[in-house]
This record gives C-alpha cells, sequence and structure tokens, in this order.
C-alpha cells in the first residue's frame, strides 16, 4: 500500500494555527463591538465575528511564510479581524460595480450590420 498525500502531524499544526488565527480575529472583533456605544443586534453582532473569524485564518495563512515572529503575526492577524468587515463591505461594493458595469456594457450597446447603435 501506498503512503497517505497528507501526513497527520504536518496537518495539526496547520488546523491549529488556524483555529487560534480565527480565534484571535473573532476575539479583537469582539473588543471592538464591546467598545462601542452605539446599540445593534445579535444578529449583527454575530455576522461580524464570524466574518472575522473566516478572514482571520486566510490571512494567517497567508502571512506564514512572510512574517516570522509570532507576535507580529498575531497583531496583523488581529488588525484584519478588526476591519474585517469593513474590508468585506468594500469587496462586495468593489464586485457589485464591476459586475453591473460589464452588465451596462452589454446591454447599452447593440451592434446591427456591424454597426455600435444605442439600446432603446
Amino acid at each position: 500500500m501506498s503512503a497517505s498525500p497528507v501526513d497527520p502531524e504536518q496537518m495539526q499544526p496547520a488546523i491549529k494555527d488556524g483555529l487560534i488565527a480565527s480565534l484571535v480575529a473573532g476575539l479583537s472583533m469582539t473588543a471592538r463591538i464591546l467598545l462601542s456605544a452605539e446599540p445593534v443586534s445579535f444578529f449583527w453582532v454575530l455576522r461580524r465575528i464570524i466574518s472575522a473569524s473566516i478572514i482571520g485564518p486566510i490571512v494567517g495563512y497567508c502571512i506564514q511564510d512572510h512574517i516570522t515572529s509570532n507576535g507580529l503575526k498575531m497583531a496583523c492577524i488581529s488588525i484584519v479581524g478588526y476591519s474585517a468587515p469593513e474590508c468585506l463591505d468594500f469587496l462586495l461594493r468593489w464586485v457589485k460595480a464591476k459586475g453591473e458595469k460589464e452588465v451596462a456594457k452589454v446591454q447599452g450597446v447593440k451592434k446591427r450590420n456591424g454597426k455600435k447603435r444605442k439600446a432603446k
């Protein structure tokens, strides 16, 4: 039988790092919400904490080879966790604007006999 392509000893530190990054990012968002004075709903809070917990491990895995100091890694993950909703909102608005621009480009100009004309 051949050896498994996934080494269990290699997988455990990766899962552990991901869980720690998710926890740190979620806690930084929790701290942000606790320091805020504006009233919010439970689901708004839950959505923010979940978004930070998802983005944290992604950033943690991305900076893994670039930053060697554990303290600096946790600081980067905390900063991203703190600003995750704004980053996701910006990304969603940017993708939506690009999509609407492409749709308008396709719908706005129709070709007729090789000539471009505006749609009515």
